[in-house]
């Protein structure tokens, strides 16, 4: 990951950038502004990927080399950038009033020029209600990002910024945010949990990519090389996949194998052969519009039919379709399914323990998600009960009750810390691990025998497993009732005030 560079007033680089930009932005809604922003840091990355490699070239060309032999650039896995798409090109332009149309223009031609990019870039700056001043502004501010770095250096900053200001767009727009970013602190527990080292990296519903961003840092931290993981992937929003292609391709992972088609991956499985050695997936919560009438007698549902009315064990059984023989998944849930046993979820949810399929359930706090109150937790999945190198935990699963852990960023949001992250994950390492140290923490973690599983009627709640700390023996009731008190009062207040915003809008769509 790159390094955060800092002012003396210890503010990162990122910070100040989005503060700027932000500032630019206007009467602009930021699921717009996204676009123009996020294009422009990937139009910058490929610049000066390609510059890069032109100087060098260009000191080669009495050995024969062509700067502008577009097959030299592929050769170096570099994207080609026409003469009036070189961001230099772009910030001669940037006073001028028609900035617009030629960054829509440059957009066109680097799509022209590299297949891999058809469709994929942003044509969105010549909009009116984008200030021509304010575009120019922009270029400028990202022009200053690794000016001057070397192409290695040039893409870990560039790519860091890319990815804070996908979360900082999530943030700015809330709900919607949700659906095409995961918050960071989750994807880095899923990663840092199953430690995709080396295979195939599977997310069929990938939104922007951060979960193999992030699987692609810990396999760099671990001295891999990128190349040690393959990626999968399909999304079934063309405008969260073009995101997901920037987002990727910023990084040099190849994406060739991320999919996008309007059907989704229950309807039109973009990979149907495909048996993954890691699936990391957040998919929507509870969806009700899956397709499941359509489907009744899929292969797919080899532990039950699910409801046509929630995709969420649909879900759970696609992701084990794909699971290979050794495979291994971490995907979110919403916290229902822990319980649920309407429609056939609760035998089917039997079916997969009496499978030996579930390895670890890990609750988490509430409001970690931007899109969604609803409670989540996540499921660890195994074929194997070694995995290879790990202890046999045949007839086990690890519960983990982390509802306690995380800290607010803001009112409604709260993320882990990387003391919450190495908690979870190193209990879950220690209790699979053959040389692991575990041991149940009351009101934290305990690894449960399936026949105590089937005594509470195949309920995976992890609450019901770890029992209370120690130290409630000691309970307060008035410190808790003032607690409870102030959180109510709390939500109340919120909710207040966004009913309150709601009627102001009301009043202004009225009066206009």
């Amino acid at each position: 990951m790159a390094k955060t560079t800092k002012t003396n007033n210890e503010e990162p680089l990122e910070k100040q950038l989005w503060k700027t930009a932000d500032k630019l932005r206007k009467n602009i809604d930021a699921a717009e502004y996204k676009h123009v922003v996020l294009g422009l840091i990937f139009l910058k990355y490929i610049s000066d990927s390609f510059e890069e490699l032109y100087a060098r070239l260009k000191e080669d060309m009495a050995n024969g080399a062509d700067p502008e032999d577009k097959d030299e650039y592929k050769a170096e896995n570099v994207f080609f950038v026409p003469m009036d798409a070189r961001w230099t090109y772009l910030q001669s332009k940037a006073k001028q009033t028609g900035i617009g149309k030629i960054v829509d223009e440059a957009m066109d031609a680097i799509e022209t020029e590299n297949a891999s990019l058809k469709g994929v870039l942003p044509k969105v700056f010549a909009r009116q209600n984008l200030d021509p001043t304010s575009l120019g502004e922009l270029i400028d501010l990202v022009s200053n990002i690794a000016l001057g770095d070397a192409k290695a250096r040039s893409a870990d900053v560039l790519g860091h910024v890319f990815e804070y200001f996908l979360g900082e767009f999530a943030l700015a727009e809330g709900k919607q945010g949700g659906q095409f970013y995961t918050p960071r602190s989750i994807v880095e527990l899923l990663v840092k949990m199953l430690e995709p080292y080396k295979g195939r990296v599977f997310d069929p519903c990938c939104g922007s990519g951060g979960m193999f961003v992030q699987s692609e840092k810990l396999v760099l931290e671990h001295q891999g090389g990128v190349n040690d993981i393959s990626i999968y992937g399909q999304e079934s929003n063309q405008t969260t996949w073009r995101l997901c292609k920037m987002n990727l391709a910023i990084r040099g992972i190849d994406s060739s194998q991320v999919k996008w088609n309007n059907e989704g991956s229950f309807l039109n499985d973009a990979h149907k052969d495909l048996k993954a050695d890691y699936i990391i997936a957040n998919p929507p919560f509870n969806v009700s519009d899956w397709g499941g009438d359509l489907m009744r007698t899929d292969g797919r549902w080899q532990y039950g039919t699910p409801p046509s009315g929630n995709a969420n064990f649909a879900w759970m059984q696609h992701f084990i379709y794909h699971l290979a023989p050794t495979g291994q998944a971490g995907i979110v849930l919403a916290k229902g399914a822990l319980t649920s046993k309407s429609s056939g979820e609760g035998e089917i949810r039997k079916a997969l323990i009496e499978a030996g399929l579930i390895d670890c359930i890990v609750n988490l706090p509430a409001k970690l998600f931007l899109n969604t109150q609803i409670p989540a937790g996540l499921w660890f999945l195994r074929r194997d009960h070694k995995n290879g190198n790990f202890r046999d935990r045949s007839n086990e699963i690890l519960f983990i009750d982390a509802r306690n852990l995380g800290h607010l960023i803001n009112r409604r949001t709260r993320e882990l810390s990387q003391e919450d992250i190495a908690l979870i994950s190193g209990t879950y390492h220690n209790w699979r691990n053959q040389d692991g140290n575990y041991e149940d923490v009351a009101g934290f973690c305990a690894s449960a025998p399936i026949e105590k599983v089937r005594e509470l009627d195949y309920v995976v709640t992890p609450g019901r497993y770890v029992g209370l700390p120690d130290d409630e023996d000691d309970f307060d009731f008035k410190e808790r009732f003032t607690k409870l008190k102030a959180e109510f009062e709390e939500q109340l207040k919120e909710e207040i005030e966004l009913n309150n915003a709601i009627v102001e809008n009301l009043k202004k769509i009225n009066l206009e």
